[in-house]
């Protein structure tokens, strides 16, 4: 006891708190040591528990480390504006020789995009999602960027895209995302897009085909299609062609579909087996909204299954996600139907706060 007491140890409740004096400090490749103020002396072991350990993942988004005219390490929170010696990791430390984990982490109902990224750096990766003004695509983008990588919006109304993106920025102000013009109703826009994309000269690792509509009335695009049917799959079926060969000389690169639970209540075969290609793009007589969305939602999933197919022996993955039915977002916005819906249930919904206004930035789908 008197020995612990010389020390300073008998009146901590844990061997991992610190003793009076000492400080928890870490370098900067993430190792921690701990600095004696009374005795000025560093060690790498922990003076009570005698463990050493080092900081687990990347920092938070916002913050940065620089290093002082002295070569001490300090850190940067661009978000709230503040400098500290104290590194933000600290809380998530591990041991030098951890035990390796028997389950992998799971993720619930109330976990958020920022938090599935957590301590990753995307720095140096190229990014594009389509339908990021808004939505998931918004909260997709936001997390992206946040965390390092260079994020392209691609949004068919420009003026709500850069919105999004200033929304980004006031965020973290060095985050790397810009707006760019893509119009899923228009072949030709999904085309000058993706010339204007390579014009960059710039990888492609992630494309997100996010964007959607839901319940928009029948009407014709500029190229005679369904519209349903050409916004939801088809433009991004021709969007994926057109950058194949930027995400083949990218890899490892990934196209990520987003798709629904609903593809299971359809079908796009006619009686004897066969693709029924009128029930794709149908007549103003023979279509239904609902019965549209849901074969859309069916043609990503088999689109990205083949796509996976074909290029993963070049590096390049493709998944199709079902995002959640219990989320609430705009996409209801084209009929008031599904507007009451929605909104009914929207107390036990999981919603992506960002703005107070949200549910209003997406304009409904208009048709040429």
């Amino acid at each position: 006891m008197a020995a612990l007491k010389y020390a300073g140890l008998e009146d901590t409740d844990s061997e991992e708190e610190l003793p009076p004096g000492w400080e928890e400090r870490t370098t900067k490749d993430g190792w921690v040591y701990y600095a004696n103020h009374l005795e000025e002396k560093t060690q790498w072991e922990h003076p009570k528990s005698g463990k050493r350990k080092r900081v687990a993942g990347g920092l938070p988004y916002g913050w940065e480390q620089e290093t002082d005219e002295n070569g001490q390490v300090y850190f940067v929170d661009h978000i709230n504006k503040r400098t500290t010696y104290l590194d933000p990791r600290l809380a998530f430390t591990v041991e030098d020789n951890p035990v390796k984990p028997t389950t992998r982490q799971k993720y619930d109902g109330n976990s958020t995009a920022m938090e599935i990224l957590q301590g990753r750096d995307l720095s140096g990766k190229v990014v594009i999602i389509t339908g990021a003004n808004s939505g998931i695509g918004f909260e997709t983008a936001k997390s992206l960027a946040l965390h390092g990588a260079y994020v392209i919006l691609a949004c068919r109304n420009t003026s709500r895209g850069n919105d999004a993106v200033q929304r980004i920025l006031v965020e973290w102000h060095k985050a790397k995302v810009e707006a760019m013009t893509l119009d899923l109703a228009s072949l030709q826009s999904v085309q000058n897009f993706a010339e204007a994309f390579k014009s960059k000269n710039v990888p492609l690792h992630i494309l997100i085909c996010n964007a959607a509509v839901f319940g928009a009335p029948w009407c014709l695009t500029e190229d005679g299609l369904e519209a349903t049917f050409q916004v939801n799959h088809l433009g991004h079926f021709y969007l994926v062609q057109l950058l194949e060969d930027v995400l083949c000389r990218s890899s490892p690169a990934r196209v990520v579909v987003v798709s629904s639970e609903s593809h299971r209540f359809t079908e796009i075969k006619d009686s004897s087996g066969k693709l029924d290609f009128s029930l794709l793009s149908p007549s103003k007589k023979e279509y239904w909204a609902m019965l549209a969305y849901n074969r859309s939602k069916l043609c990503n999933i088999l689109f990205s299954n083949e796509l996976n197919r074909r290029l993963s022996p070049h590096g390049v993955t493709s998944n199709s996600v079902h995002p959640g039915n219990m989320i609430y977002s705009s996409i209801h916005r084209n009929w008031w139907v599904y507007t009451l819906l929605f909104t009914l249930a929207r107390p036990f919904t999981k919603s992506m706060v960002h703005t107070p206004d949200f549910v209003q930035e997406k304009q409904s789908f208009r048709c040429p």
